[in-house]
């Protein structure tokens, strides 16, 4: 039977290119899986996996998913209380933080404690926006960095997750400064790449959430 993986539809863009890039992963590692865009609170209870994509801004995806009735219930109730799969992508991973500093302090989920912060600017070596392609570094092994550990993903932000607690911390990026670009927490991860727009890589880390199976 195919599970349900629900990408959750709160404003943000990107939504499809997701969809379609989780289709993809799905046939080339012989997943069987039904992925649907929503933003229906009970299909995301239901789901099997769940995913948070994110452009934009930090407290403007906050006020989407707010605005989603019985959409965070929902995610709680999926992610924190039945343990299923959860991927975070970019702003989708930014949003586990406590609380993010873009445009004034708002408040984030709170699955994962730390707080994002802005790239440093002024510095030649850390342009910002935070675009193109960069290698992760792996500093914890994890399933769905399999065999990733030294890849390069495409990279679009102007912000990064800065984890309270280094253990949360599972791979990280150079530029200018060394950022986090993985996170995990149990049943929680989170990348602050672009799978979906990180090609071969990118599908290969997709079709590793597919199979990951948190202990």
């Amino acid at each position: 039977m195919a599970e349900k993986v629900a990408i959750i539809d709160y404003g943000s863009g990107n939504l499809r290119s997701v969809q379609k890039a989780l289709q993809r992963a799905a046939r080339e590692a012989g997943v069987a899986a039904s992925v649907s865009v929503t933003a229906d609170a009970e299909t995301i209870a239901k789901a099997d996996r769940i995913v948070l994509p994110g452009v934009g801004a930090f407290g403007a995806g906050m006020d989407g998913l707010r605005a989603r009735a019985g959409v965070l219930e929902a995610m709680e109730h999926a992610v924190l209380a039945a343990g299923r799969p959860f991927l975070g992508v970019c702003v989708g991973m930014q949003l586990l933080a406590d609380c993010g500093l873009e445009f004034g302090a708002h408040d984030g989920l709170g699955w994962i404690a730390g707080e994002v912060v802005a790239l440093p600017e002024g510095d030649p070596a850390c342009r910002t926006p935070h675009m193109g392609w960069n290698k992760v570094r792996s500093e914890a092994p994890h399933r769905v960095l399999e065999k990733l550990a030294e890849e390069a993903f495409y990279f679009a932000h102007s912000y990064h997750f800065v984890p309270e607690n280094d253990v949360h911390t599972i791979a990280v990026c150079d530029h200018g400064i060394g950022f986090v670009a993985a996170v995990a927490r149990d049943n929680i991860f989170g990348v602050q790449f672009h799978p979906e727009k990180s090609q071969a890589a990118g599908l290969a880390l997709l079709s590793n959430f597919l199979q990951w199976s948190p202990a």
